[in-house]
């Protein structure tokens, strides 16, 4: 039989040395493939080393009655608003010998010279990289610092609540959430709507950002909910047949699935007006898997990974927050 330290901090192993030049690719793989980031629902800020600042313009009475004077009245005010991407890591340490009775291990090689299995060690990148891209999309909307349990960064709602309380979300933009359900998803989404200042309203980028409970019920609703008019088939006749994954709007404004949103919020924001901050291509971010043998005599292999994030928004006031 054979004998092993099973006392490890992780459960497995890997193969390679790997820091080479696509570590920058492989964080990409991770970050950007966050649901909420890869559909194109936020600003990226790439290349922050350390933090960034986000300037708010606010001008007062611009347009005045002509006159052959120069007679500046109008008033500038400049904010600002800052994004500092944290830094966050993944350490992982395997044993080659989990893989020694393994189908792989022809691929490890002999005594002292054993390695992971290649394919192995390229499929726990992978895996790894959904696992943070997954952690990030969580954290892009429900991070935050103060959780014990979260050691990540401070995601909108935890932003936007506090520029609530601060008022720099006004008042009438802040609505106070009750449980969604498919009998007032249609009122709710709508109430949202009516929220948005005009000014905003038919802007481009203008999206109504919800979460996944949310959009199954806005289906569900659609596919034939009497009490909002749509008679018992619902869209089109076609009852729950109705939707195809295709794109959901309510009331002219687009809606954007965010799976990171809490099941009973949701925001009504431009996408240049939300932002997300890494420092993807510097030098501190950095996918290794680094074989021990060499370093301690241990027939262990460490992964580790590198990167930055952070999540901000710009102005408060082209904000609608339902939480």
């Amino acid at each position: 039989m054979n004998k092993r330290n099973v006392n490890l901090a992780t459960t497995v192993t890997v193969n390679s040395t790997y820091a080479g030049e696509f570590a920058g690719e492989y964080i990409a793989a991770a970050l950007l493939s966050a649901s909420t980031i890869d559909d194109g629902g936020l600003t990226v800020k790439a290349n922050i080393a350390f933090k960034e600042v986000i300037k708010k313009i606010a001008t007062t009475a611009i347009v005045q009655s002509a006159s052959c004077d120069f007679d500046p009245q109008s008033t500038i005010t400049l904010t600002e608003r800052i994004i500092e991407p944290k830094e966050l890591q993944v350490n992982l340490q395997l044993c080659k010998y989990d893989f020694v009775n393994d189908w792989e291990a022809q691929s490890m090689g002999y005594g002292l010279g054993q390695t992971l299995p290649p394919k192995f060690s390229d499929f726990l990148i992978a895996h790894v990289a959904s696992e943070v891209a997954q952690n990030t999309e969580f954290c892009i909307w429900q991070g935050d610092t103060a959780a014990v349990s979260n050691n990540s960064f401070d995601g909108f709602e935890k932003l936007i609540a506090a520029a609530v309380t601060a008022g720099d979300v006004p008042a009438a933009q802040a609505i106070t959430s009750v449980a969604l359900t498919s009998a007032n998803i249609i009122d709710k989404l709508s109430e949202v709507v009516d929220a948005i200042p005009s000014a905003l309203y038919g802007k481009e980028d203008l999206f109504l950002y919800i979460g996944t409970k949310a959009a199954k019920l806005y289906v569900q609703a659609l596919g034939g909910f009497g009490a909002n008019g749509l008679g018992a088939n619902g869209v089109a006749n076609m009852g729950t047949q109705w939707w195809n994954n295709g794109s959901l709007t309510v009331n002219g404004v687009k809606i954007f699935v965010s799976p990171g949103l809490s099941d009973d919020k949701m925001y009504a924001a431009q996408r240049s007006n939300l932002y997300f901050g890494t420092g993807l291509l510097n030098s501190t971010n950095e996918v290794k898997t680094l074989d021990m043998s060499d370093l301690d005599g241990s027939n262990n292999v460490r992964m580790v990974m590198r990167f930055t994030s952070a999540v901000q928004f710009g102005i408060g006031a082209d904000i609608v927050s339902y939480a």
